[in-house]
């Protein structure tokens, strides 16, 4: 049992999964797709304007009085938090052509919203750190994987510039959404139908969902008595939240409750010109002084969602654990958020899948040397 162990995605759970192996001594390779690491963890910022500071296009925040993990990863990381800001009154957006209501917010001191100081992007970084560099593999695109009769596999992908690469190993851990496994991965043999349809149910997390962050030189809002945080049932953002970054800036950012299609057809410049109305309306004229925009529709990401994410996000019940059984068991592991069922959608399950993963590798490490 020489060979790397084989991770397929770069994204949080790989990552934990790499830094984990290699703590253990065990040897592994992390084959990426896309040219940069952090999968569906993106925290951006403006070139011309890196004072403004990074604002998160992915997951924003976790909650350490639930999600153990990742909170004892972050101290563990030396890496600076600071609480979501929510002081002040919400807004309420009940109808198109009225003023929105002003509310206050109950407040749940036991309750903390945690944001990461440089974006969620700096642990995915720290996490890096923790790693040989060399062992990362961007702009490789795992497009099958073989097991011979001897027990011995081969992950086979396409580089950047066309040409094809073989990776020998023992195990795989395919920290990726499932349904791209479904949709990009061959399997020789094939995969037991029953593991096939599983993987097929299992909806990519926030596939089907885009999100945009208004930049400004200071979060005015908070001088007029607001929080930032903004329910609204006419759209087209339906939830805003501040995303300020702990000083300098301010930002708001919001998720939409326009469909994918929707988005598409109007086209990014309409969309955004939508919403930069939306905060004019909530948050007064002050709101058209944007100092940068950025805006990430993962719905349009090949490398994070498939046509059946398009679709609203129902089966939530279908999130866990992927059994892979018969000749392909112990030999590939699922890892990523949809295959953890208590932490489904957050940091936290993507930690514990990739925690889960590796576990389950030194467990059958140790029979093979018995």
């Amino acid at each position: 049992m020489d060979n790397p162990v084989i991770i397929v995605g770069a994204g949080l759970s790989g990552l934990r999964a790499a830094s984990l192996l290699t703590e253990k001594g065990i040897k592994c390779r992390v084959l990426e797709a896309r040219d940069r690491i952090g999968g569906r963890v993106l925290s951006t910022s403006d070139l011309n304007r890196p004072d403004l500071g990074k604002f998160d296009l992915g997951p924003t925040w976790f909650w350490p009085q639930f999600e153990n993990h990742i909170a004892n990863l972050v101290k563990e990381l030396n890496l600076e938090t600071f609480e979501q800001y929510m002081k002040g009154e919400i807004l309420k957006e009940r109808f198109q052509i009225k003023p929105p209501e002003r509310c206050v917010l109950k407040e749940n001191s036991d309750e903390k919203w945690l944001r990461l100081t440089g974006g969620v992007q700096s642990l995915i970084d720290a996490l890096a750190d923790t790693i040989p560099s060399e062992i990362v593999e961007l702009e490789t695109r795992v497009e099958k994987i073989q097991l011979n009769e001897s027990g011995n596999i081969t992950v086979e992908a396409e580089l950047s510039n066309g040409m094809r690469k073989k990776f020998p190993t023992d195990a795989v851990i395919l920290a990726l959404p499932p349904r791209l496994v479904a949709k990009h991965i061959e399997f020789s043999p094939s995969l037991h139908p029953n593991l096939i349809t599983d993987i097929v149910k299992k909806p990519t997390w926030m596939a089907g969902q885009a999100k945009v962050v208004a930049v400004y030189d200071r979060p005015f809002w908070r001088e007029l008595g607001l929080s930032g945080y903004v329910l609204s049932v006419v759209g087209p953002l339906e939830e805003i939240y501040d995303a300020s970054p702990i000083k300098g800036s301010g930002a708001l950012f919001g998720f939409f409750g326009m469909p994918p299609e929707a988005r598409k057809k109007m086209g990014q410049d309409k969309v955004l010109k939508l919403v930069v109305d939306q905060l004019v309306k909530l948050f007064g004229s002050e709101a058209k002084n944007v100092k940068a925009i950025f805006y990430k529709d993962w719905s349009t990401d090949s490398e994070t969602t498939v046509e059946e994410d398009l679709s609203p996000l129902k089966n939530y019940q279908s999130y866990g654990p992927l059994s892979v059984e018969g000749m392909w068991g112990k030999k590939i592991i699922f890892a990523g958020t949809e295959t953890n069922s208590d932490y489904s959608g957050h940091l936290e399950g993507a930690l514990l899948s990739a925690e889960k993963a590796v576990a389950e590798i030194i467990n059958y490490r140790l029979k093979g040397v018995r």
